[in-house]
């Protein structure tokens, strides 16, 4: 099992996302939580499925030069995007509401960009998630604002979440992709490095 593979690393998992916490302590793996300060910019020209690659990229330098190849980082973003348009964590009801009335009947996609990092090796990889959500009613949308506050969460939901139960008529893709870490191909991958 992955647990036995990993057992003579220290893994660092640089996220505060408790989903992502979450999802990695379901395979079984032991860790430990360290989050530096990253600059999440991006160039202007970057074509938007890469950005949450770069950013993930981005987020594992800070440890490069303080880990050693015992010690495995990951680091990890996640973007939602429709028609090109990055929907990022909403700042106050209005910009949720607009953001989830965008949403409203429509495919969307998620992308997440992955860092596996120790001292000598980086490897990235990219998870994206199409999904489709029904035509919600503006009282639906309140509804969800109101009693899950979905302000910390990249395009104002959380599929696991009351909103995911209504709204996603059709995924294609990894479901744990959408809630912010693509736990079956990050398996395969560390399976795959490791074994």
């Amino acid at each position: 099992m992955l647990a036995d593979i990993l057992k003579n690393f220290r893994i660092i998992l640089a996220s505060k996302s408790p989903r992502r916490k979450e999802l990695l302590s379901e395979l079984g793996l032991s860790f430990e939580i360290e989050v530096m300060d990253t600059d999440e910019s991006f160039p202007s020209d970057l074509p938007v499925s890469d950005i949450p690659l770069y950013i993930a990229e981005k987020k594992a330098i800070p440890f490069v030069g303080k880990i050693d190849d015992s010690t495995l980082v990951i680091t990890a973003d996640t973007i939602v995007h429709i028609n090109g348009e990055i929907l990022g964590k909403p700042g106050d009801y209005a910009q949720a509401f607009d953001m989830l009335k965008q949403l409203s009947g429509q495919w969307h996609q998620v992308v997440t960009g992955v860092c596996l990092t120790t001292s000598s090796q980086k490897t990235s990889f990219v998870a994206q998630t199409n999904v489709k959500f029904k035509n919600l009613t503006n009282e639906e949308i309140d509804y969800y604002i109101t009693n899950y506050k979905p302000y910390d969460k990249a395009g104002a939901y959380g599929i696991q979440e009351w909103i995911g139960f209504v709204a996603v008529e059709q995924i294609e893709g990894s479901y744990f992709n959408v809630m912010g870490l693509p736990v079956q191909h990050l398996y395969e991958k560390l399976c795959e490095l490791y074994s």
